[in-house]
């Protein structure tokens, strides 16, 4: 279940309620991604974020990556159902700079702000999805509800706006998603045409069975 945009209420803690809090988490911690209290009173951790993307990314591709031309191009691709990522964060960092992080971390060059951090958690046997505000501290959260991501996880999402605004995109990106439908048109025709070439050659091998003499 989707609820609107929600401002959690950010309790601040005395340095030492942090403490016992990170202490009680990493009890609890089974993946070794346990959390860390610096001196200055800020702590640094990890949390995981599900990519759940409708639409393709456009990736910045360069020479210094290894992977694309000399010159620098971009290309755009739909990401895997259920793609996860692990970030290094600090509790100063807010959900827009976990945003911008991950499209850093793996050269997205779409604009941030297309996007939008949730979380979700279980309340009363249900589980709600909530847009966080760009404000909101990630780490914070996480710390506050434990280290289980059935209590809370975060989910990458574009922002729902209805309508797509493609106004928004770039030509560039526009003809990515061309070139994208246009394979996956191809790919499916090629899909029927191998399922009918199928089917015709069981018919034709049942006609001359039936056909055939004595």
């Amino acid at each position: 279940k989707d609820v609107q945009k929600e401002r959690e209420p950010h309790v601040y803690l005395s340095k030492e309620e942090v403490k016992e809090k990170i202490q009680s988490y990493n009890s609890s911690v089974t993946d070794k991604l346990k959390m860390t209290l610096n001196a200055n009173g800020i702590y640094t951790g990890f949390i995981k974020v599900q990519m759940e993307l409708c639409r393709p990314i456009t990736v910045q591709c360069s020479q210094s990556q290894g992977r694309c031309a000399p010159s620098n191009q971009e290309t755009a691709f739909y990401l895997p159902e259920g793609c996860v990522n692990t970030l290094h964060i600090s509790s100063t960092n807010t959900v827009r700079e976990v945003i911008e992080a991950l499209l850093k971390k793996f050269f997205v060059a779409d604009n941030p702000a297309k996007f939008a951090l949730y979380k979700r958690c279980h309340k009363e046997d249900q589980v709600y999805t909530c847009k966080l505000s760009d404000r909101e501290h990630p780490l914070y959260l996480r710390l506050v509800a434990g280290p289980k991501t059935e209590m809370l996880s975060f989910v990458l999402r574009e922002h729902e706006t209805g309508e797509v605004m493609w106004e928004a995109f770039s030509i560039p990106e526009l003809q990515n998603f061309l070139r994208i439908l246009d394979k996956e048109e191809n790919d499916q025709l090629q899909i029927l045409k191998n399922r009918y070439a199928a089917y015709r050659g069981k018919l034709e091998e049942a006609l001359r069975g039936v056909l055939k003499p004595g």
